[in-house]
């Protein structure tokens, strides 16, 4: 399995599309605290749809505690401005894939403290960055696809 991990999310349809997507991949969604808005806040609720019970998610108090205790065999830093491309790495069973927040992206200390290889999509120059959840389904999709599938229905 895959893990997928929010830093401090902010926007709750993002995180609400995630939910969708773990729940129809497989995957887990693991949220580190502060989040920028409540889990029953009503457009979280309405971008999950009715998934939220199909679904893997788990909440972390902070980063420590993820670190820690969270069950990632590896881990694998998404975030603008990264050397190795998405498409480039062996993603295994296990694997966690951390994405910062969305108006800031993870600050150089977290992504130390993290000590993990930081990964990112090409982009057309001058720009920012891609919408949170788009993003993460992409990633998500291509290590899904390096672990062939494994539990999903394919013909």
């Amino acid at each position: 399995m895959i893990h997928l991990v929010l830093f401090e999310p902010e926007i709750p349809p993002n995180t609400g599309n995630l939910i969708r997507l773990v729940a129809n991949t497989g995957m887990h969604l693991h949220l580190i605290e502060p989040l920028g808005f409540s889990l029953e806040e009503k457009q979280l609720r309405r971008s999950g749809l009715d998934y939220h019970d199909l679904a893997q998610v788990s909440t972390w108090k902070n980063l420590d505690e993820f670190l820690t205790q969270g069950p990632c065999q590896r881990l694998w830093i998404i975030e603008t401005g990264g050397k190795l491309r998405y498409d480039q790495v062996d993603y295994a069973p296990g694997d966690g894939l951390i994405f910062g927040p969305e108006t800031r992206g993870l600050k150089t200390e977290q992504i130390d403290q993290i000590g993990a290889p930081v990964v990112s999509l090409p982009m057309v120059p001058g720009n920012r960055s891609l919408n949170l959840s788009n993003c993460v389904s992409i990633v998500a999709f291509e290590a899904w696809k390096r672990c062939d599938f494994v539990g999903g229905i394919t013909e």
